[in-house]
Order: structure tokens, then sequence, then C-alpha cells
């Protein structure tokens, strides 16, 4: 498997497609970064050597905010959001959409699961009503 900022990158997939598993490099990115290295999208990950390996991994090193500094620098950006309370840091906070999208419909990714409010189940009602066991 070849190793580049710390990920392991799968042998049997395309060049173009394998770049995309690092954290902050997209389909748009893995052109530049081809270019420079002067490969073919096309070429399996199993097939380079150590001295194309080893170029790759110094193009996206110098060119890139990739995987750990990205993430901390995301994260970063978010905290100081949540600090100066912007729109955009409370949205953060409260775990909801932040880029105006609906929230009575949908968001349930943000969201997470639903919860009821009210109504329960039959079945969630019968425990409910069930008579507590006395432990002594």
């Amino acid at each position: 498997m070849v190793r580049i900022s710390g990920v392991d990158l799968p042998n049997e997939k395309r060049l173009d497609i394998a770049l995309t598993y690092l954290y902050g490099i997209g389909r748009t990115n893995v052109v530049r970064v081809l270019q420079i290295a002067g490969l073919d999208s096309s070429r399996r990950l199993k097939t380079l050597t150590d001295d194309e390996v080893s170029k790759l991994s110094k193009i996206i090193e110098k060119e890139f905010m990739v995987e750990g500094d990205l993430r901390r620098n995301v994260g970063e950006n978010v905290k100081r959001l949540i600090e100066i309370k912007s729109y955009r840091g409370m949205r953060h906070a409260r775990r909801l959409p932040g880029r105006g999208q609906r929230t009575r419909t949908n968001a349930r990714t943000k969201r997470g699961k639903r919860m009821t409010v009210g109504a329960l189940k039959k079945e969630d009602r019968a425990k409910q009503d069930a008579p507590a066991s006395d432990t002594k």
C-alpha cells in the first residue's frame, strides 16, 4: 500500500480516484497534482515507482493543506465563529444547518434521529403504564 500524508491509499484504484482518499484533495485538486507531477490519471496506484510516489507526496505536502492540519484549521474556524457568537457559530453550537436550509422538514443528517414529542407508540405507552418492579 502507498502511504501519503499518513493515509494508506488503495493499490487497485486508479491514481485520480486513490488520491481523493486524502482529506482536502478532491477531483479538481487531483488534476492539478497530476499535471505538476506529470503522471497519467488512468494508471493504477500499484504501478507507481517509489520515486513517483515521493514526487506526489512532496507536491501534496508543498501545495495543499491536507489531513490533520486541514481538520485542525476547520475546527479552529468553527470554534472562532462560536466564540464571537456569529449567526453561523450559533447554528453550529445548536447543531443546525447554517446556510439557510429549512429545518421543519429535512436536515435529518445535522439534527440527528427524530425525537417524537407528545404522541407515544403503543409499545412505549405500555412500558410507561406498567407498574415499576419493587426491588428490596
